[in-house]
């Protein structure tokens, strides 16, 4: 008998030869998946994250406009009057929740909605008293914000298939190093232990045979 590396007895029978041999084939193919999964993931990983450092650089670039815009602003209001414009409101912002599976890899993805009054002018603060770098920076910041959950999207999708992708490589490197061949030796051991078997059973008749014809000779 042989005491395998998952301290499981192994019965060296045609049955359980048999039995090793659809794990064996079970374990292939499912490595196979593993490794197609694996390579599916890498190649829209790495466009995802090409995908990402683009539209980080956008989002940085328009933060960093409407940044500049807000300190020109500032620079010629006072503080009251600034916080009294932004404090005024034209449009409400909703974020809707929603998953995507991506080969077996649930993704959320938030997309941001917004709903205007047309009755309410544009801005809704008096042109008069502010300047035309706040309407400026309040435009770009409703651009950007678009832009800013869909690189929150497309990062959050990027870590969650990285751990996918490693979870999926253990898994491929434990079939491949382990499971397969563990199988391959328990298969090996059993048929050497079958043939050796066959051998001894095939000797043990011979000396009988040779027995019985010496017993009828001698009578």
């Amino acid at each position: 008998m042989l005491l395998s590396l998952t301290s499981k007895i192994i019965n060296p029978t045609r049955a359980e030869l048999e039995s090793l041999k659809k794990k064996l084939a079970t374990a292939r193919r499912g490595h196979k998946l593993l490794k197609d999964k694996r390579d599916g993931l890498m190649r829209k990983f790495l466009k995802l994250v090409k995908q990402t450092n683009v539209l980080r650089i956008e989002v940085e670039r328009k933060i960093l406009e409407s940044n500049k815009n807000f300190s020109l602003a500032r620079s010629l209001m006072t503080s009251a009057s600034l916080k009294a414009a932004l404090m005024v409101t034209k449009q409400e912002m909703t974020l809707n929740y929603s998953l995507a599976n991506t080969l077996g890899v649930q993704i959320p993805k938030f997309t941001l909605n917004t709903r205007i009054d047309t009755k309410k002018p544009v801005h809704p603060y008096g042109y008069a008293s502010t300047p035309y770098d706040l309407d400026l920076a309040i435009e770009s910041l409703l651009e950007v914000s678009k832009d800013m959950i869909g690189l929150a999207n497309s990062e959050k999708a990027c870590q969650l298939m990285a751990s996918e992708i490693e979870k999926t490589r253990r898994r491929v490197n434990a079939i491949e190093h382990v499971i397969i061949p563990q199988a391959e030796s328990n298969i090996r051991f059993i048929s050497m232990k079958l043939s050796e078997n066959e051998r001894s059973t095939q000797v043990r008749l011979i000396k009988v045979k040779d027995m019985i014809l010496k017993n009828i000779y001698k009578n």
